[in-house]
């Protein structure tokens, strides 16, 4: 590519910290395929002394005061997690990806008169990084993540819950972020379901509409474990649906490397994947944190083969005893 072109890309992409390096990686290739390495490695140690990433969100726009009458229903999440800390399948990580890219690309997608996807639905089996996805998402886009507390929004008092969601919803329209419902299905449940209470029918409702209305500053984000109980007229609300499964022995694999890649083991890791397929995400950790803690108590350096075997013998017979609890009697 001409040297011009590559300068010009250099200089769109400045604060997008991921195009900007690609595009510099590719002026320093230049100059190196041209026999300039003086100047290839000036340029190369430059960029490598630059200011690296945070690694915490990093807001688009100041943070607005809470309204106060939404401060009870949200809470401020910090995170924690960055991408290295998450396995997604291929799927997954292009579809979230290109909501990034999207995103990032709002202004010019609008002005040719389009609408950027900012609703997502997540729909899996709990433990399997929806919850974690959201977090690593929000610091991604850098984006504050609030989550709606939703054992405060389900008033008891009739007639009540319907405007607590309009004021989260009011909330989400003005502060950009990431507004997400955890267990969106005690919300949204089928209005066909002939155990609710007509008051939640009439939730479910005003929910359909407040979703419909709303065109986020940022995302909102529902999650659910039971997809099944949604009312069928909340899937089309949504801009994406992301789906979570339980990972296969390829994603257990590169979840262990990830789990012991700071912890010094007698055994493979590995030969183990095998074993906890059909576990989730979750389960895949306690497992691994159990078989450390044992290292840590018995103040040896390198976790035993033993120590994990254990680990995993103690979350079958957990997960044994949730079977038993939810077949019926």
């Amino acid at each position: 590519m001409a040297r011009g072109e590559l300068m010009k890309k250099l200089l769109a992409s400045y604060g997008r910290d991921d195009e900007f390096r690609a595009v510099a990686e590719q002026i320093i290739g230049e100059e190196e395929k041209k026999n300039n390495r003086v100047l290839a490695r000036s340029l190369r140690k430059t960029l490598e002394a630059g200011p690296s990433r945070p690694s915490g969100p990093k807001a688009l726009a100041p943070l607005l005061p809470f309204p106060e009458a939404a401060a009870d229903f949200i809470e401020r999440i910090e995170p924690q997690h960055t991408h290295n800390d998450i396995v997604l399948g291929a799927t997954n990580v292009r579809v979230l990806l290109g909501l990034v890219k999207e995103f990032r690309r709002a202004d010019e997608i609008r002005r040719h008169g389009l609408k950027v996807r900012s609703k997502l639905l997540f729909c899996g089996p709990p433990g399997c990084g929806k919850t974690l996805c959201a977090e690593i998402f929000a610091a991604e886009l850098g984006l504050p993540l609030f989550l709606v507390k939703l054992d405060r929004l389900i008033s008891s008092y009739l007639g009540e819950t319907a405007g607590n969601v309009r004021k989260i919803f009011e909330f989400a329209r003005k502060q950009p972020c990431v507004l997400f419902f955890d267990e969106f299905d005690a919300l949204a449940r089928s209005r066909d379901d002939s155990s609710e209470h007509n008051e939640l029918r009439r939730v479910v409702n005003s929910l359909l509409l407040f979703i419909d209305h709303i065109q986020p500053k940022g995302f909102l984000i529902a999650a659910t474990n039971l997809d099944q109980s949604l009312d069928p007229a909340v899937w089309r609300r949504f801009d994406e649906v992301v789906w979570f499964d339980k990972p296969d022995r390829a994603m257990i694999a590169r979840f262990l490397r990830l789990k012991f890649k700071n912890i010094a083991t007698a055994f493979d890791p590995l030969q183990h994947a095998a074993a906890l397929e059909g576990y989730s995400y979750a389960e895949i950790e306690r497992v691994c944190t159990q078989a450390v803690k044992t290292m840590i108590i018995d103040r040896r350096k390198q976790v035993q083969a033993r120590d994990f075997n254990r680990a995993l013998e103690d979350e079958a017979r957990r997960r044994a005893g949730q079977s038993r609890l939810a077949s019926p009697s």
